[in-house]
């Protein structure tokens, strides 16, 4: 349901570095203080991380055409249009998606297993307040969709594509991005969004393009419970529901 497990593994290495040294005490600040600093953690760990990246990727240059493009220019474009073909591949995972849980259901005979690792520890702060939903909005849709997709598609995929057939350095690349979210119940939905970020990808080699995706499906998430949460709703529960 929501893939930001490589995104939270660095956050949380970056605040267990960080935080002891500047003497403050979590369970002493508000939801608002406490959302705002897992945002400032996620923006060190975004920088940090494609700092690496791109220190690696450095010794090659000049860069390949299609290694880190950000290109929003034409977006509507029948080709290659960001906007237009993450529009397409947005709709295709949550039809991809939706079809397989359905087949899980019908062959368990009960709705897959959820496994929310994530999300747990953002809990408390959904639909807490509009400080909090903005830093979750900023975290989810925006740093997180930076960061993996540079990493798994920018960086992971078109390198296995020096050595492999595009399908092939999709499907590997889809696999380890829902393997590096730790949530083995998980793995069928995260494979499915991976290659159809993965695809989007390839067809328009724009990596606006998967970030645009990635961002819309995490962020329909936290505006989706965050909705539910003001509903009166109990959202543990519902995440928790078999």
């Amino acid at each position: 349901m929501f893939g930001c497990g490589l995104s939270f593994f660095f956050t949380g290495l970056v605040e267990a570095s960080l935080i002891p040294y500047l003497g403050i005490d979590i369970g002493k600040l508000s939801l608002d203080e406490k959302a705002e600093i897992l945002f400032v953690d996620q923006f060190i760990a975004t920088a940090i991380v494609l700092g690496v990246v791109y220190g690696i990727t450095s010794t090659f240059k000049p860069f390949p055409e299609d290694i880190f493009c950000y290109r929003p220019k034409e977006p509507f474009n029948l080709q290659n249009g960001w906007i237009l073909w993450a529009g397409i591949g947005l709709l295709g995972a949550v039809g991809a998606i939706a079809a397989i849980g359905a087949v899980q259901a019908l062959l368990n005979g009960e709705s897959p297993q959820r496994e929310t690792d994530a999300l747990v520890r953002l809990l408390p702060l959904i639909g807490s307040s509009n400080v909090s939903t903005a830093c979750l909005l900023g975290i989810t849709g925006v740093l997180a969709p930076v960061l993996e997709e540079t990493v798994f598609r920018g960086f992971l995929m078109v390198s296995l594509t020096k050595w492999f057939p595009t399908p092939v350095a999709v499907i590997s690349s889809a696999a380890v991005f829902a393997l590096a979210h730790l949530t083995p119940g998980e793995f069928p939905q995260l494979f499915v969004l991976g290659v159809a970020l993965g695809l989007s990808y390839a067809q328009t080699r724009n990596l606006l393009t998967p970030i645009t995706i990635h961002a819309f499906w995490n962020s329909g998430v936290i505006l989706l419970l965050s909705f539910l949460q003001l509903q009166g709703y109990d959202i543990r529960e519902l995440l928790q529901a078999p």
